[in-house]
C-alpha cells in the first residue's frame, strides 16, 4: 500500500504565529513605504490642493509637475550639483576599493611583519577618533580645505569595510597563492590575477557600502567646503529641506513654469530626485551584497 502524502497542517498556534508574523512584516512595511510614497505624492501638490487638504496627501487629485520644473529647469543648480556627487561616487569609491583592498590582502598575510600591530591599530580607529576640530585644523594644514579631495582622503579606507575584506581574503586556499608564487608571480600580481577574479562578491558588497555612504554624505562637504561650487546634492537637499522657502524662486528659476510651486512640493521633489538612483542600484548587487556579507562576516 502506498503511504498518503499530504501537507501537514500546521497547528493552533503555529497558524496563529505565522499571522502574527505576516501581519507585523506587512506593518513595518507600510511603515517605510508610507511616509515615501506621502513624499512623492505630496511633490506632485499644487498650492490650492496643499491648502486644501493639508500636508499629508497620498493621491493627489491633480499632478502638478511645476516642482520638477523648476529643479530640473535650464542652469538649475540641482545638475552642478549632481556632477560633484557622481564624481564623488566614482573616483571616492575606486579609490576606496584599491587602497582597501591593497591594505587587507596585507593584513590577510599571516606571514607579514607587525601584522597584529596594524590589525590593532585599526581597531583602535573604530573606538576613538581624533575629533572634529583636531581633524579640521589638520586637513587645513594640508591645504585639503576648500577642494575636492578633501571629500575623499579622509575616509579613504573604512576600519569596518577593511576588515570585512581582511576575512574574506584569508579564506582563499593557501595553496592557489603558493601556485601563483612558485610560477613567478610578484605580490601585486597575485592580488589582481588570483585575489581578485575570486573576491567579485566582496568588492560589489563593499563598493556599494562605499558608494552609499560617498552618495549621503553631506557632513564634510558643509564643514570643510566653503566654495558653493563643490557642494555635492545632499547639501543642497539639506538646505531646501531645512531653510528653502518659495519666496528664495526668483524669476529666472520660474521662467516657463506657469504655477509657482510651494516649499512643499520643491522639498518632495528634491527628496525624490536625490533618493530613486540610489534606490535603482540596490536590485542589481543584491545577490552580490547578500553573499559577500555572508563571506567577509566568517571568521577567517
Amino acid at each position: 500500500m502506498k503511504a498518503k502524502t499530504g501537507r501537514i497542517r500546521p497547528s493552533g498556534g503555529e497558524a496563529a504565529f505565522q499571522a502574527f508574523n505576516y501581519a507585523f512584516l506587512v506593518l513595518l512595511s507600510l511603515a517605510f513605504i508610507v511616509p515615501f510614497a506621502a513624499i512623492v505624492s505630496t511633490s506632485f501638490v499644487g498650492e490650492n490642493e496643499l491648502i486644501r487638504r493639508g500636508n499629508f496627501i497620498l493621491i493627489p487629485e491633480q499632478l502638478d509637475f511645476s516642482a520638477y520644473k523648476v529643479l530640473l529647469s535650464e542652469g538649475s543648480m540641482l545638475y552642478h550639483a549632481y556632477g560633484i556627487t557622481i564624481l564623488r561616487v566614482v573616483v571616492g569609491t575606486a579609490l576606496n576599493l584599491l587602497f582597501t583592498s591593497m591594505l587587507a590582502y596585507g593584513l590577510s598575510r599571516k606571514d607579514m611583519p607587525g601584522r597584529n600591530a596594524f590589525i590593532t591599530v585599526v581597531f583602535i580607529t573604530m573606538l576613538f577618533g581624533g575629533g572634529l576640530i583636531p581633524t579640521y585644523l589638520l586637513l587645513k594644514f594640508l591645504h585639503l580645505t576648500d577642494t575636492f579631495w578633501v571629500m575623499i582622503v579622509p575616509g579613504l579606507i573604512s576600519a569596518w569595510n577593511l576588515l570585512i575584506m581582511k576575512n574574506f581574503f584569508a579564506q582563499i586556499p593557501e595553496s592557489l597563492i603558493e601556485s601563483a608564487t612558485i610560477d613567478g608571480a610578484k605580490p601585486l600580481t597575485v592580488l589582481t590575477r588570483v585575489v581578485f577574479p575570486l573576491s567579485l562578491p566582496t568588492f560589489a558588497t563593499i563598493g556599494l557600502f562605499y558608494a552609499v555612504g560617498h552618495w549621503n554624505a553631506w557632513f564634510d562637504a558643509t564643514i570643510y567646503i566653503n566654495d558653493s561650487n563643490l557642494m555635492p546634492v545632499q547639501v543642497l537637499l539639506r538646505r531646501i529641506v531645512l531653510s528653502f522657502s518659495s519666496q528664495d524662486l526668483d524669476a529666472e528659476m520660474l521662467n516657463g513654469v506657469a504655477n509657482k510651486p510651494t516649499a512643499q512640493s520643491l522639498r518632495g521633489a528634491m527628496i525624490v530626485v536625490t533618493t530613486l538612483p540610489i534606490l535603482f542600484v540596490y536590485p542589481f548587487l543584491q545577490k552580490h551584497f547578500v553573499k559577500g556579507v555572508l563571506t567577509g562576516s566568517i571568521k577567517g
